[in-house]
């Protein structure tokens, strides 16, 4: 018999009873149950090891293991777990949370892996670095700390023992479906159903206590019914908590006709269930919406990415993913802003539904309106920045309001905030294949933005990974201009992190992209590039040859900026080498360059170089007489610095010439010239 329970609650009072109890990675307000698991973990903390028993010091830190199917509030019970160890006091530098899956099941890899958690501990990896190296600065960071780390969705022990401390104050856990064979000394702690009271208990904070002291039967046959498994239970409730008329019998019975999954495990059932019980009760546009955020990158929404999948308008799917968050379908981070989260174990039934029900052809459309308004944000992001009337400007201001930003701090907090998103994006765009256009439009876009407003050194990491991701879909493509652009890039940043043969090996390859686009430019920086390689690796006859190859073309475009660079360039390779007649003549052809573009600063500069290979060679009466000629171009500049650096250097010829009254004129003329600044002298004289 199915008894009629009036609830007294309204149906928004419901549904946010039904919002408090979703699981979330932030603090739950409610945990249920789960006694008996949590003291048989917290003792698996204090049994002694095998090197305890041994008489040796621990070497690594513990690792506890929660095993369990997707569904079955595992992750929930590792941060409970983290929050009484860390209310405790016993772990003070933090809970360090690590997913190891991507929503749609893919294990994440391990370089992404280890700088996450290398982020989260304020450590910055260098771009490009391999997994060992990865591994051994996550050791490194982790040395001196007494920290908890939990590894979610873990596949197999090799993703876990990159991230392993070597330092027993630490504590490490994981949560898996099953075993992690491989990692000694792990004890699983299998996780199954909710007991039936602590089931109870979660559906009376849904949906109120009514409806289920009136009928306590059927709130146990409901249990029974999803298996005792969280996930489940939620989504049930939620149905329910939106209908206020339904009794606890009610939705059993819905739950009980509905046909099992042959695709999925005995496990999976419960949750598959429940969702497809949420799924078919949605009006058509909430279910085709909900259906569409299986394309969210990351699993992550916002109202935004939520509009552009479905084609409506921003309020309208922000509403609809409030709703979907009170239903149990969404996590929500609660922010002015929020983002939201498809949970693990609904991400592949998602997927499996979008795909039964929507066609490739509209699935491909959603994709590209997503990525399309994702370049859009980028780019107001950007011109945000941008001077007041500048045509960046003026450009925004054609844009619709809900995609202008109120200012730079806005902006760059919507860009920190949306990072792991947008960065997935880009990856998601690049790995489709068919949207190589609107892939190109958003790395380029992205990497414009991290730029403007991280700086290219700080965006160092995420720059390389978003030119590896140009690389790939120029090579796919034969796209030689792109190619060689992606190869300089990323070139420069190994060149930048001391990685120097493999600078070289990508320029070169550069240097043969530039050529097969007959692309001038590119064949002249990779050249360029090149010889500042070998310069580096100590190799200076192979770097003025490659310098000289760059020259020769630079002097066939008459790009003088680049000749007076490259001049110098020569100028410098030749005097490590002790060629100070080529070296003399490059500097001097670089000091004419600079006279012929206007700036006499970067003219005295020069000169001041070849005064130094004039006192290098021997010749100190030369050296002083280029060195006043320097001086005396520098006094027509505003470089206050440049001009005391250059005093300096002459005192310095007026010593070694035996003159020291002289010399000591040209400090005080220096010190007068800088004034309170007080500049180390040494500093000034490499200038």
């Amino acid at each position: 018999m199915t008894d009629q329970a009036v609830d007294t609650s309204s149906p928004a009072d419901a549904a946010r009873k039904a919002a408090a109890e979703v699981p979330s990675d932030l603090t739950p307000p409610h945990f249920y149950g789960r006694e008996r698991e949590l003291k048989a973990l917290q003792a698996d903390i204090a049994r002694a090891g095998l090197d305890t028993l041994a008489g040796r010091k621990a070497a690594r830190a513990r690792v506890l293991l929660i095993a369990g199917r997707p569904g079955t509030g595992r992750s929930a019970l590792a941060a409970e777990l983290a929050r009484r160890l860390t209310g405790s006091g016993d772990y003070p530098d933090g809970v360090f949370r690590v997913p190891l899956m991507e929503p749609g099941g893919e294990r994440i890899p391990a370089e992404r892996t280890a700088r996450g958690l290398l982020e989260q501990l304020g450590v910055t990896a260098p771009p490009g670095a391999g997994g060992d190296e990865l591994s051994e600065s996550v050791r490194g960071a982790l040395s001196g700390r007494r920290a908890l780390i939990l590894l979610d969705d873990a596949v197999d022990a090799e993703q876990v023992d990159p991230l392993l401390p070597d330092n027993p104050d630490c504590l490490v856990v994981a949560t898996s479906t099953g075993p992690l064979t491989g990692i000694p000394g792990v004890r699983p702690c299998t996780v199954g159903g909710l007991d039936t009271g602590s089931a109870v208990q979660l559906l009376t904070r849904i949906v109120g206590e009514v409806r289920v002291t009136v009928d306590p039967r059927a709130a146990e046959a409901l249990t029974e019914e999803c298996l005792g498994q969280p996930t489940a239970l939620i989504l049930a409730a939620g149905w329910l908590a939106a209908r206020p008329g339904a009794s606890v019998a009610d939705v059993t019975k819905q739950l009980r006709e509905l046909p099992q999954d042959a695709g999925q495990p005995a496990g999976a059932h419960p949750p598959a269930r429940a969702f497809r019980l949420v799924h078919a009760s949605l009006p058509p546009a909430a279910a085709r919406i909900l259906r569409l955020l299986a394309l969210a990158p990351a699993g992550l929404a916002d109202a935004h990415t939520a509009s552009a999948l479905a084609g409506c308008s921003v309020s309208s799917a922000g509403t609809l993913l409030e709703d979907f968050t009170r239903s149990g379908l969404l996590r929500s981070n609660g922010a002015a802003h929020p983002q939201y989260e498809v949970p693990g174990v609904l991400a592949p039934l998602l997927r499996a539904v979008l795909e039964e029900r929507e066609r490739p052809a509209e699935i491909q459309l959603a994709r590209a309106r997503m990525l399309e308004r994702t370049v859009r944000q980028l780019q107001s992001c950007r011109a945000v920045t941008e001077p007041e009337g500048s045509p960046a400007r003026r450009r925004l201001a054609g844009l619709p309001r809900s995609l202008r930003f109120t200012g730079p701090e806005e902006a760059a907090e919507w860009l920190r905030n949306r990072l792991p998103a947008l960065l997935a994006s880009a990856r998601l765009a690049v790995r489709d294949g068919e949207l190589d256009t609107l892939a190109r439009r958003l790395v380029a876009a992205l990497v414009r933005a991290l730029a403007v407003h991280r700086g290219t050194e700080d965006a160092a990491p995420e720059l390389y990974g978003l030119h590896g991701l140009v690389l790939d879909v120029a090579e796919r493509r034969g796209l030689h201009r792109e190619k060689a652009a992606a190869l300089l890039n990323l070139g420069d940043l190994d060149a930048g992190t001391g990685r120097t043969e493999a600078a070289l090996a990508r320029y070169r390859a550069a240097l043969d992209a530039g050529r097969a686009a007959k692309d001038l430019y590119a064949t002249g920086r990779a050249m360029e590039s090149v010889g500042g390689a070998y310069a580096e690796l100590g190799d200076y006859s192979r770097a003025s040859d490659w310098y000289g190859r760059a020259l020769a073309q630079r002097l066939t475009q008459k790009e003088r900026a680049d000749e007076a660079r490259l001049y110098g360039r020569l100028g410098s390779v030749h005097s490590y080498q002790g060629r100070y007649g080529e070296a003399l003549r490059n500097w001097r052809a670089a000091a004419a360059c600079h006279r012929r573009l206007g700036d006499p600063a970067a003219q005295a500069r020069a000169l001041s170089e070849a005064a130094r290979v004039q006192e290098y060679a021997g010749r100190p009466r030369e050296s002083l007489h280029t060195c006043r000629e320097a001086v005396e171009l520098a006094r027509g500049t505003d470089d206050v610095r440049l001009q005391a650096a250059l005093q300096l250097r002459l005192a310095d010829t007026l010593d070694r010439l035996g003159d020291p009254a002289a010399a000591g004129l040209h400090r005080a003329a220096a010190d007068r010239l800088l004034g309170s600044q007080a500049p180390d002298r040494g500093d000034l004289r490499n200038l």
